[in-house]
C-alpha cells in the first residue's frame, strides 16, 4: 500500500482492555467488539485529498497530518466516509455537544479511548509492545521534529506509530464533570518524553485544540 494516499484498515479482534487514570487512580474494564483500525495516522497527503486543507506546520506528503482538531478529524471522517460510498457515523449540529454517533452507520469514524489502547497493546500488558526506539519517534530520537508514517517497527497486529510521533485523538470525552467537553489524546508524539508513550498514557484537550504533536488514525464498525 501506499501510505501516501491509502487508508489500509487492520482487522483487530474483539477482547478485553484495561483502562487506568494516574491522576484518580482509577481503572475500568471495557469488552471491545470486533472493528478495523487504519494502519498509520492520517497522512497529509491523505487528509489533502480528501478535504484540499494542509493545516500541518511541517508539510510532506507522508508525514501524519497534525495542527488538527478533534472537530477537523470528525469532519474529515464523514467526508472520507462519502468519498468512499458509505454512510457517515457522525451528525452533526452546531456548538460542542452538537454531535451524535450513528453505531450503526459503517463510516470511518474516531477510535473510543478503549479500542485505541487495546490496539496498541496487540495482546501485551507492559507499558508498551516493544523496546521504544524501535517503535517509536519521541524526544529521545526524533531530533525534535516530527517524521514520515511507517518508519518505525508496527505491533503485532500491523499498526505503525500507535507511540510517538502524533497523539490521537479519540471519540471519548476525558472527565465531562471536571473538564467539560475536553476530549481523549492517547499515544504520546514526536516532542515528549518516554513516559508519555505508554499505552496507557491519557491526556487531554479541548475539542477546537491544534498543535503540531496532534493527529488522528482512523476506525471503522463492523456493522
Amino acid at each position: 500500500m501506499d501510505v501516501m494516499t491509502g487508508n489500509e484498515m487492520v482487522a483487530i479482534p474483539p477482547g478485553p482492555v484495561t483502562l487506568s487514570d494516574r491522576r484518580t487512580q482509577r481503572s475500568w474494564s471495557v469488552e471491545v467488539s470486533p472493528y478495523q483500525l487504519a494502519a498509520f495516522p492520517v497522512t497529509q497527503a491523505l487528509y489533502a485529498q480528501v478535504t484540499g486543507g494542509r493545516p500541518s506546520v511541517a508539510q510532506g506528503d507522508r508525514l501524519p497530518v497534525e495542527s488538527v482538531s478533534w472537530w477537523d478529524a470528525v469532519r474529515f471522517c464523514n467526508a472520507l466516509s462519502r468519498r468512499d460510498g458509505f454512510t457517515p457515523a457522525y451528525r452533526l449540529r452546531s456548538g460542542d455537544e452538537g454531535i451524535e454517533w450513528d453505531a450503526t452507520a459503517d463510516g470511518y469514524r474516531l477510535p473510543t479511548e478503549a479500542e485505541w489502547e487495546h490496539a496498541c497493546r496487540a495482546g501485551t500488558t507492559g507499558p508498551r509492545y516493544a523496546e521504544l526506539d524501535d517503535i517509536a519517534w519521541y524526544r529521545g530520537n526524533s531530533h525534535e521534529r516530527i517524521r514520515d508514517v511507517g518508519g518505525k517497527q508496527p505491533n503485532a497486529w500491523g499498526l505503525h506509530d500507535m507511540l510517538g510521533n502524533v497523539w490521537d485523538w479519540c471519540w471519548d470525552v476525558y472527565d465531562a464533570e471536571v473538564y467539560g467537553t475536553y476530549r481523549v489524546l492517547r499515544g504520546g508524539g514526536w516532542f515528549d518524553e518516554h513516559w508519555s508513550c505508554r499505552a496507557s498514557a491519557r491526556r487531554r484537550s479541548h475539542p477546537t485544540f491544534q498543535v503540531d504533536d496532534v493527529g488522528f488514525r482512523i476506525a471503522r464498525s463492523l456493522v
